[in-house]
């Protein structure tokens, strides 16, 4: 009776992603005008808060442009720090003309460890399945029988929400190095809930409240740290002379890999199944742990030159 009854909430799961699927091919024919527009209100706001934002102090210096170095400072930290913050400039050296790195440069044995760090960051990130699993969250919380796509989601964007604003208050707390591997032991465990509920014919009974739980404390673990973290992380461990081009390898890497993710999850959930492939995303986190504790430093209250040295004791 137990498998019967399986079998049947299996196939009618397959039925409510098919459905999914379907609405949103639906959705996006008739609402796709609507749904870009929207994205016209963060654009602009975004514009407007770039345009009133003060210069890099240290890029200012840099260039030689001191009295807006001090301005910037003042804006950022206030008048009672400019002639510290000056003088941290100064002592470090920053202020030499030294060249951009080439793209070749970033492969060289100087860089290529932090710059590696960089692009695993964001691949261990995508790889760890949360477009997965926010792309196609609405047929998990049907399966549990809630059929409002617009509740599924203000859910899963709650949880993100949530998540990202503890971690604001974390991160100089706590430290980014431990924000990470926090954020992929519960993500790795969330996806392990979540292939049991799709899996274990004896949790069956519950495995529509199991598959819910999972997807929103999974959203919840990577908001913690596997998603703002890296973005904050990088410009702190690249040295000043690769930071543009390490940083936009790595972002390269993140929206290359989320492509693929998107594109053949479904063929590849179609060939090994929906618990098989969770259970591979919490193989990816858990790959992640380890790869965040053994190269990853923590940056928390160091200086960019303690960083750099940190990562390029060479140098």
């Amino acid at each position: 009776k137990v498998e019967k009854e399986w079998g049947r909430r299996r196939q009618q799961r397959q039925r409510v992603m098919a459905m999914d699927n379907c609405s949103l091919v639906m959705v996006m024919t008739n609402k796709w005008r609507s749904m870009f527009g929207v994205a016209i209100v963060p654009s602009v706001l975004m514009g407007l808060g770039m345009a009133i934002s003060p210069e890099s102090p240290r890029w200012l210096f840099q260039q030689g442009r001191i009295p807006q170095a001090e301005t910037a400072i003042k804006s950022l930290y206030g008048s009672e720090k400019v002639s510290e913050v000056i003088q941290s400039l100064r002592a470090s050296g920053q202020g030499s003309r030294e060249q951009d790195a080439s793209w070749l440069e970033l492969f060289s044995k100087r860089y290529w460890k932090v710059v590696s760090v960089g692009a695993a960051l964001f691949l261990f990130q995508q790889l760890a399945g949360i477009n997965a699993v926010v792309y196609y969250s609405t047929a998990v919380f049907r399966s549990a029988g809630i059929a409002s796509d617009i509740a599924a989601s203000a859910l899963v964007g709650a949880s993100n929400v949530f998540g990202t604003t503890i971690a604001s208050s974390l991160m100089d707390k706590q430290g980014r190095k431990s924000l990470l591997i926090a954020s992929f032991v519960g993500m790795a465990a969330s996806m392990l809930l979540l292939s049991l509920s799709f899996s274990w014919s004896v949790l069956a009974p519950y495995s529509g409240t199991m598959a819910v739980l999972g997807t929103v404390l999974y959203v919840l673990s990577f908001s913690l740290g596997a998603g703002p973290v890296p973005a904050l992380l990088l410009p702190e461990i690249f040295a000043s002379r690769i930071r543009a081009k390490a940083v936009a390898l790595s972002l390269g890497m993140h929206w290359v890999s989320n492509f693929v993710i998107g594109l053949y999850f479904l063929t590849v959930v179609t060939k090994f199944g929906i618990s098989r492939v969770y259970l591979g995303f919490a193989a990816v986190c858990l790959l992640a742990v380890l790869y965040i504790g053994r190269n990853v430093v923590e940056t928390k209250g160091r200086s960019l030159e303690e960083i750099e040295h940190a990562l390029n004791p060479a140098n």
